[in-house]
C-alpha cells in the first residue's frame, strides 16, 4: 500500500478512524467463473460491533465492485449452487414467520442469480454454519448444532425450550475438552445435515412461501467427532468427506477423515494414523481424489510437520504430495482440471501462491512479492488464481495471479475498499542466531525517521508457530508507528516458512533459541540510524505474551513491557488450557520447569502492562491474575507500583469488541509513553 510521505494525518492516527475502516474477507467464485463474492464488515450505528455484507467484484478488474446484501444482522460465509444462485449465513428474521425471537439463530439464504429478493432456503434451532455445495449435483452440505438427545428438528427446539425455560446452562462432560477458545462445548453438538438443491422461483414476483429445504441427518449422534472439522462434497452430492476426531486416552483426539454416503449415512474411514492427525479434506472436481493436510504428531523431543496427502474417494492408501518442500502447506485447492492443487504456505516473511503437481511432486511459486495470500479460487478456464492479497503493510484485497507464471505479479482488481495511505514505511532486518541461523524481521519505520531517530518497539508474534507475514486489524503495527515508535517484528525458532528445522531450533526449548534471536534482531535493529536505541519496548500476546515475561525476567534493557493473554507459569497452564492434550506433546513436566517465565519474578525489574480476557480459555485468565499477584507483591512501595493491569470481564483472548480495542492501544499507548517518552502517566478517560 503506497503512502505519500508528506501526509501527516492517516487513520492510523485515531483510534476511531481505525476501527471504523471496512474490512474485507473471504473469497468465493462462481462456477463458470463469472462472478466473485466477497464480505465487507462494518462498524453498526452504534459502533460496537461489525456488520458484514455481500459485495461483487468483478473477475475481470474491470467493472466497480457492488454491494448484494444489507441488514442489520449482517450476511457472510458466501457459496454458489452450480446455476449461480448465491447462498449465504445470516441470523436476519423470517418474513414468513409470526414472530421471531430477537436471537434467533444463522440460518441459510439464497440470492437469485436472476435477481430478486433473498429467500430463507433453510434452518435449524442451533443455527446453520460450514456450508459447502455439491459442483455439479448442487447438493447442500452444512452444520448445525444440535442437542444429543434430539431425534429431529422439532425435538431440538422442545429440549432447548425446555432448558431455557427453567434457567438451566448445566453441561455434564465425560470427558476432555470441555472448552474452546472463548465458549463452552455442549450440550449442542455440531451434526452434518445435507439437502437436495431447491430450484429458484422463476421470476422474483413470484407469491407464496418458498420452498425449504429438507435436512437429513448424517451424523445423529457425533459426540465430539466433528469439533472444529472441516468438510467438503464431491461433485455429484453422493458423498461428504470430513474430519472426524476420535479419543485417545485421557483428553487426547486424534483427527481421521472419513467418507459418508449422503443416501444411507453410512460412514467409512478415508485416512487414519496414530502417528498423524488428518483435515481440511478436499474433493477432486473429477470427483476421483482427496486431499488432506497431514499433521504428526509431535513429542516433547520432535515438533510437528505438516504436508498433503492425496487418496482416492473409493479408498486406498494415501500418496505424498511434494515429500521433499520443506514447508508447510495451508489453503488447498484443486485447479478446475483436477490436474494440479493451488496452495498457500509461509516462506520467509511471506505468504505466497503455489501451484504443486501432485504426480511429479514439482512446486511452482506463483507470486514473487511480499504479499500474504488466502482464499485462492483457481478459475475454471485454468488460466487465473483469484485471492485476496494482504501483508503487513495492506489490508486484504482482492487480486488475481497467473495460474502457470513463476513469481508473477498479482493483478488488483477493483475491491470494495479504498486504500488507505499509511504512516509510514516498511524494510526488512537481518541478523545472524547465535548458532549461525539466519534470522530476518520487518520493521516499520514512521516517514521521518532518517532524521529522527525512533524509539524501538519489538513486538513478539503468538502461535508459537506462526509468521509476521500479514495484516492484522487486531495486533497493527501501524498504529504504535502513527504515534512515533518503530515496530519490530521478528521471526525466531519456532516461526514457519523457513523449514522445518528452523521449528525444531525451539521447540521444546522457548526460553532458548526464541529467545535469543530475538535480542539478536533487536540488537540488529538499534543499530540503524533510524532507530534510538535508548528508547525501547517489548510487547506480546499470546506466546508474544509468554515471550514477553521471559524477556522481563532476563534482561532490563527495555523502558516497558507489555504482556496481553500471556502465559506465565507453565505448570499451571497446561492443565487447565482449554486443549490440554496439544500442550502435553511438547510441555513435558521437565520443559515446562526449565522454560516457565515465572521462575524469574523476582527478577523483574522493567515496569509491565498486564492486559487479559477473563473469558479467554485458551491461556486462562489464571495466567493474568497470577502474574499480576507475583508482580504487586514484590513491590516494596504498594503507592509506587510501575506496572497495571488492564482487565476486560467479557472479553476472550484477541479483544474483539470496536471499542475495547481502541481502549486496548489508548492504554497501550498511555503506558509506553510514560516509560518510553518520559511523559506523565495518563488514564484513558474511559478508565477513570
Amino acid at each position: 500500500m503506497a503512502a505519500d510521505p508528506e501526509t501527516s494525518r492517516t487513520p492510523f492516527h485515531d483510534l476511531q478512524e481505525f476501527v471504523g475502516l471496512p474490512r474485507l474477507s473471504g473469497l468465493t467464485l462462481s462456477a463458470d467463473g463469472s462472478r466473485l463474492v466477497t464480505t465487507v464488515s462494518e462498524l453498526d450505528p452504534d459502533r460496537t460491533r461489525y456488520v458484514g455484507a455481500l459485495w461483487e467484484v468483478d473477475p475481470a478488474g474491470e467493472a466497480p465492485a457492488r454491494r448484494l446484501t444489507r441488514g442489520g444482522t449482517g450476511q457472510s460465509a458466501p457459496v454458489f449452487t452450480p446455476d449461480g444462485d448465491l447462498l449465504f449465513s445470516s441470523a436476519r428474521p423470517d418474513p414468513d414467520a409470526p414472530s421471531e425471537p430477537a436471537d434467533s439463530p444463522s440460518a441459510l439464504w439464497s440470492l437469485p442469480a436472476h435477481g430478486g429478493e433473498a429467500r430463507l432456503l433453510g434452518s435449524r434451532p442451533g443455527g446453520i454454519g460450514g456450508v459447502v455445495v455439491a459442483r455439479a449435483a448442487g447438493t447442500v452440505v452444512a452444520t448445525s448444532s444440535t442437542l444429543p438427545g434430539a431425534v429431529d428438528a422439532d425435538d431440538d427446539e422442545r429440549r432447548r425450550t425446555a432448558r431455557r425455560e427453567s434457567k438451566i446452562t448445566a453441561i455434564l462432560h465425560d470427558g476432555h475438552p470441555v472448552r474452546h477458545w472463548d465458549h463452552d462445548i455442549g450440550p449442542a453438538e455440531p451434526r452434518l445435515l445435507a439437502a437436495a438443491p431447491v430450484a429458484a422461483p422463476a421470476a422474483a414476483s413470484v407469491e407464496g412461501p418458498d420452498a425449504r429445504l429438507d435436512w437429513a441427518d448424517l451424523t445423529p449422534v457425533p459426540g465430539h467427532a466433528l469439533l472444529e472439522t472441516a468438510h467438503n462434497v464431491s461433485p455429484d452430492g453422493r458423498t461428504v468427506v470430513t474430519g472426524w476426531n476420535t479419543a485417545h486416552g485421557h483428553g487426547a483426539w486424534r483427527s481421521s477423515v472419513v467418507a459418508i454416503d449422503v443416501a444411507t449415512g453410512d460412514r467409512r474411514v478415508l485416512l487414519d494414523d496414530p502417528s498423524a492427525d488428518f483435515s481440511a479434506p478436499r474433493v477432486s472436481p473429477d470427483g476421483t481424489r482427496v486431499v488432506a493436510l497431514r499433521e504428526t504428531v509431535p513429542t516433547p523431543e520432535r515438533a510437528p510437520r505438516i504436508d498433503l496427502v492425496v487418496v482416492a474417494l473409493d479408498g486406498g492408501d494415501p500418496v505424498p504430495v511434494a515429500p521433499d518442500w520443506d514447508r508447510w502447506p495451508a489453503g488447498v485447492r484443486w485447479t478446475a482440471d483436477s490436474s494440479a492443487l493451488v496452495v498457500v504456505a509461509d516462506e520467509g516473511g511471506r505468504a505466497p501462491l503455489f501451484r504443486v503437481d501432485p504426480a511429479t511432486g514439482t512446486v511452482l511459486r506463483l507470486t514473487g512479492d511480499h504479499g500474504a495470500y488466502s482464499d485462492p479460487c483457481p478459475s475454471p478456464d485454468g488460466r487465473w488464481v483469484y485471492a485476496l492479497r494482504n501483508a503487513v503493510d495492506s489490508p486484504p484485497a482482492p487480486v488475481r495471479v497467473d495460474a502457470h507464471t513463476a513469481d508473477g505479479v498479482p493483478e488488483p482488481l477493483a475491491g470494495p475498499v479504498p486504500e488507505q495511505p499509511l504512516p509510514g514505511r516498511l524494510t526488512e532486518v537481518t541478523a545472524s542466531a547465535a548458532d549461525g541461523s539466519a534470522l530476518r524481521a520487518w520493521l516499520a519505520l514512521p516517514h521521518d525517521a532518517s532524521t529522527d531517530p525512533a524509539p524501538l518497539l519489538l513486538w513478539i508474534h503468538g502461535g508459537p508457530l506462526s509468521s509476521w507475514n500479514a495484516w492484522s486489524w487486531r495486533w497493527n503495527p501501524w498504529l504504535m508507528v502513527a504515534r512515533g515508535y518503530a515496530v519490530l517484528l521478528p521471526d525466531p525458532a519456532l516461526s514457519t516458512g523457513y523449514g522445518q528445522d528452523f521449528v525444531q531450533r525451539g521447540w521444546g526449548v522457548w526460553g532458548g533459541p526464541p529467545y535469543t534471536d530475538l535480542m539478536a534482531v533487536t540488537d540488529a535493529a538499534e543499530a540503524l540510524p533510524e532507530i534510538d536505541a535508548g528508547r525501547t519496548a517489548a510487547m506480546g500476546g499470546s506466546f508474544g505474551g509468554y515471550m514477553a515475561n521471559w524477556v522481563a525476567g532476563h534482561t532490563d534493557r527495555f523502558r516497558a513491557i507489555v504482556t496481553h493473554a500471556s502465559l506465565w507459569a507453565l505448570d499451571q497452564f497446561g492443565p487447565t488450557t482449554d486443549h490440554t492434550e496439544y500442550w502435553r506433546h511438547e510441555m513435558s513436566p521437565a520443559m515446562a520447569e526449565a522454560n516457565s517465565p515465572h521462575r524469574h519474578a523476582h527478577a523483574i525489574t522493567t515496569p509491565m502492562l498486564v492486559i487479559h480476557g477473563d473469558r479467554d480459555y485458551r491461556v486462562p485468565i489464571g495466567e493474568g491474575l497470577r502474574l499480576w499477584w507475583d508482580l504487586t507483591s514484590r513491590q516494596p512501595d504498594p503507592a509506587a507500583n510501575p506496572h497495571r493491569f488492564l482487565y476486560f470481564p467479557d472479553e476472550n483472548h484477541w479483544v474483539l469488541s470496536p471499542q475495547h480495542s481502541a481502549l486496548w492501544y489508548e492504554t497501550v499507548h498511555a503506558f509506553l509513553a510514560t516509560h518510553v517518552l518520559g511523559r506523565e502517566w495518563q488514564t484513558p478517560d474511559l478508565l477513570r
